[in-house]
């Protein structure tokens, strides 16, 4: 039971990501930043998860986008990291309280 609420705490968490990382590339192709929207996909997976490859690369008007999300999204990984500790730690007090406190 513990195991799987990890888990879909975590699935939780890379769906944000996955989310936030489409509405980066949505903008990024709405601005005109790329050519078309899989490329606007895969700049922003490299910007969010700060790999940042440079095969594709941000127009220049639109070139501080890419750090900026690079930003958002070390700050989202810490708050998922955070969560799921937090998650962890409350399932582990729990069982070490037992059904006896309550």
């Amino acid at each position: 039971m513990n195991l799987t609420f990890i888990g879909c705490t975590t699935l939780l968490s890379l769906a944000g990501h996955i989310l936030e990382v489409a509405l980066w590339a949505f903008v990024f192709d709405l601005c005109g930043g790329v050519a078309d929207f899989r490329a606007a996909l895969y700049c922003s997976a490299g910007n969010y998860t700060t790999v940042g490859s440079g095969d594709v690369v941000l127009s220049p008007r639109w070139k501080l986008m890419g750090p900026i999300e690079a930003t958002a999204g070390m700050l989202m990984f810490g708050i998922s990291t955070a969560l799921i500790f937090t998650v962890i730690q409350r399932l582990i007090q729990a069982r070490l309280e037992g059904p006896e406190h309550k």
